[in-house]
C-alpha cells in the first residue's frame, strides 16, 4: 500500500521541527556561548567535542533500546515523543543561561545542557530515520520519501538560518529596550527565540506520531551490545557511508559555525545582520531548491552515484571561489551569492543522497548478516551528524582563538562595528579556515568514496533480487504461510 499524502505531509513535518533545533544548536551554541556570554573559545570546542565523543557510545545503544522496544504503539514512536519533550526542555535550558554566573560556572552549564541535549536529541532522531525502511520500499517509494523529509529539513535549516539573526534582534529589543547594549539584546533574545523554536518541534512531531503507522515486522531475537558493533563493523558499506558523511559534516559546518563571525567581524558595517540574514536567505532558498527541483532533474539524467560526485565537485568549486572573492570589494553582500549557489546547492542535494545511500546499506547488511538493523545503522547517521559538529566546532574554537575574534559587546551599542575591532591578520586565518579545511575534507571524502563504495543501482537490483528470493524460501519452507 502507497504512501498517502497525509502521512508524506506529517513525516515532512517532523523533519521541519527536528532540524529546527538541530540547526539553532548547531549554528549557534558556540557563538551565543562564546561570543555572547563570554565563554573561553577552547573550551567551548572542548565541551563540544567531548559531547561527540560520548555520542560514540551513547547512539549505538539507544539503537539497541529502539530495536528491543515493543508498545502498542510500535517501537518508535514512543521514544520519537519522548525525545522530542525531553529535548525541546533542554535546548530551550541551554539558552536560557544565567549571565550573573562566574566563568567556571559558565562553562559547567554550557557542558552539562549541551550533552543533555545530545542525548535526548539522540532519543528521537534515531527512531525518526528508522522508521523510513520500516514502512517504505526499497527503490523509488524510499527515495521519494527520502527526498521529501530531507526538503522538509532543509526547510527547518533554512528557517533557523536565515531569521534568527534578525528575530533574536527584535525580540531581544521588545524585551529590554532599543537603548540596552548588544549584549543585553542577544541574551534575551536566545532565550525566548529558542522556547518559540521549542514548542514548534513539539506540535511538528506530534502530528508525526498520530499519523504515522509503522508497519509490522517479523519478531527477531535482540541482539546484545557486542553483536550490535561487530554488525555494524561488517556491513563496510554503512561504515564506507559513515566516514564519508563526517567528512562532509565537518567541511559544511566549520563554514556554518564561522559564517557568522565572518559578517560580525570581517564583512562588518553597522548592518552586518541585514547582509547575513540576506546571504543565509539565498543561500536557504537554493538549498531547499536543490532538493527539490535540482536533485529530481539531475536524477533523470544520472545515476545516484554520478550526482553526488557532481555536487561534491561544485561544493569545491564554489569554497575556491569564496576564498578568491574575500579579497575582492566586499560592499555589496551579492558579490557572494555566486559561491552560495554552488556551496548550498551542493549541501542540499548531498543530504539526500547520503540518506538514502545509508538506508541502502540496510538491505546490503540484511543481504550479507541476515539482519535488518534500521535503528543500529540510522543511529550512525545521528553520530556522525554530531562528531561532524563538533569536530567542526573544534576547529571554529581554535580559529576564533588563534585570530582573536572576539570583541567585548557589553557596552557596545546596538549599531557598532564590530569589524573594526579586529586586525587584517585575523580576518585573513578566519578566512582560510572557513575554505580551505572544507576544500581538504570534501577531497578527502571524494577519495573515500570512490574507493570503497559499491552500492550502485544494477548492485541494489541484485541485493533486492537475492532478498526477495530469500523470503520466497523461507515462505514455502512454512507451508506457504
Amino acid at each position: 500500500m502507497k504512501l498517502g499524502f497525509k502521512e508524506k505531509l506529517s513525516y515532512g513535518l517532523g523533519a521541519v521541527g527536528k532540524d529546527l533545533v538541530y540547526m539553532l544548536s548547531a549554528s549557534y551554541v558556540l557563538y551565543y556561548f562564546q561570543d555572547v556570554l563570554g565563554v573561553s573559545a577552547i573550551a567551548m570546542g572542548v565541551i563540544l567535542l567531548a559531547a561527540r565523543v560520548f555520542d560514540a557510545f551513547n547512539d549505538p545503544i539507544m539503537g539497541i533500546i529502539v530495536a528491543k522496544t515493543k508498545t502498542r504503539w510500535g517501537k518508535f514512536r514512543p521514544w520519537l515523543m519522548i525525545g522530542t519533550l525531553t529535548n525541546a526542555a533542554i535546548l530551550f535550558l541551554m539558552f536560557a543561561c544565567p549571565p550573573t554566573l562566574s566563568p567556571s560556572g559558565l562553562v559547567a552549564y554550557a557542558a552539562i545542557t549541551y550533552i543533555l541535549w545530545g542525548v535526548t536529541y539522540t532519543m528521537m532522531d534515531i527512531p525518526y530515520w528508522s522508521m523510513i525502511p520500516a514502512f517504505t520500499k526499497s527503490g523509488k517509494e524510499r527515495e521519494g520519501l527520502t527526498t521529501l523529509a530531507r526538503s522538509c529539513a532543509g526547510v527547518g535549516s533554512a528557517l533557523i538560518t536565515i531569521f534568527t539573526v534578525i528575530v533574536v534582534k527584535m525580540i531581544g529589543r521588545a524585551i529590554v529596550g532599543s537603548e540596552a547594549s548588544a549584549k543585553e539584546v542577544e541574551i534575551a533574545g536566545f532565550k525566548w527565540f529558542a522556547l518559540i523554536i521549542a514548542t514548534l518541534f513539539i506540535v511538528f512531531i506530534l502530528i508525526t506520531c498520530i499519523n504515522i503507522k509503522e508497519k509490522a515486522t517479523v519478531d527477531m531475537e535482540s541482539p546484545s551490545v557486542k553483536q550490535m558493533f561487530k554488525a555494524l563493523i561488517s556491513n563496510d558499506q554503512a561504515m564506507t557511508i559513515v566516514i564519508t558523511i563526517v567528512l562532509i559534516n565537518i567541511a559544511i559546518y566549520t563554514t556554518s559555525n564561522l559564517v557568522i563571525y565572518f559578517f560580525k567581524y570581517d564583512f562588518g558595517g553597522e548592518g552586518w545582520q541585514g547582509s547575513f540574514t540576506l546571504f543565509n536567505t539565498f543561500g536557504g532558498g537554493i538549498q531547499i531548491l536543490a532538493m527539490m527541483i535540482m536533485y529530481p532533474v539531475l536524477r533523470k539524467f544520472c545515476s545516484n552515484i554520478k550526482v553526488f560526485y557532481i555536487c561534491l565537485t561544485s561544493a569545491i568549486i564554489g569554497y575556491g571561489v569564496l576564498f578568491g572573492l574575500t579579497f575582492l570589494d566586499m560592499s555589496n553582500v551579492m558579490v557572494l551569492f555566486v559561491p552560495a549557489f554552488f556551496i548550498f546547492s551542493a549541501n542540499g542535494v548531498l543530504n539526500v543522497l547520503t540518506t538514502v545511500f545509508l538506508a541502502n546499506t540496510v538491505d546490503y547488511g540484511d543481504m550479507k548478516n541476515y539482519r535488518r538493523d534500521e535503528s543500529v545503522i540510522f543511529s550512525m547517521q545521528t553520530f556522525v551528524v554530531k562528531l561532524g559538529s563538533g569536530v567542526s566546532a573544534l576547529i571554529a574554537s581554535i580559529s576564533l582563538s588563534i585570530n582573536h575574534l572576539k570583541a567585548d559587546s557589553s557596552d557596545a551599542s546596538q549599531a557598532f562595528d564590530f569589524s573594526k575591532a579586529v586586525s587584517d591578520s585575523s580576518k585573513l586565518g578566519l578566512r582560510m579556515t572557513m575554505t580551505i579545511i572544507p576544500i581538504i575534507g570534501l577531497i578527502i571524502a571524494v577519495i573515500v568514496f570512490k574507493k570503497k563504495f559499491i552500492l550502485t543501482e544494477k548492485k541494489m537490483d541484485e541485493i533486492n533480487l537475492e532478498l526477495r528470493n530469500r523470503k520466497n524460501e523461507v515462505t514455502n519452507m512454512n507451508g506457504g504461510n
